[in-house]
């Protein structure tokens, strides 16, 4: 079982890096956002949720 949530918190962080790749951000700003989810991935997830740059899709 520790492993079906192991597979969504790595899901849900590819989507968060595919969001934050899809911003009108700096590459800098782009980076330190990937880093932070790909360092600490749930606390990193949750930030980005609440405070991070939103996907421009369309």
């Amino acid at each position: 079982m520790n492993y079906l949530f192991g597979i969504i918190i790595f899901v849900l962080d590819v989507w968060a890096i595919a969001s934050i790749i899809n911003t009108n951000e700096t590459m800098t700003t782009k980076l330190i956002w990937i880093a932070l989810v790909a360092i600490l991935p749930v606390l990193g997830f949750i930030i980005w949720w609440f405070a991070g740059p939103k996907a421009n899709y369309g």
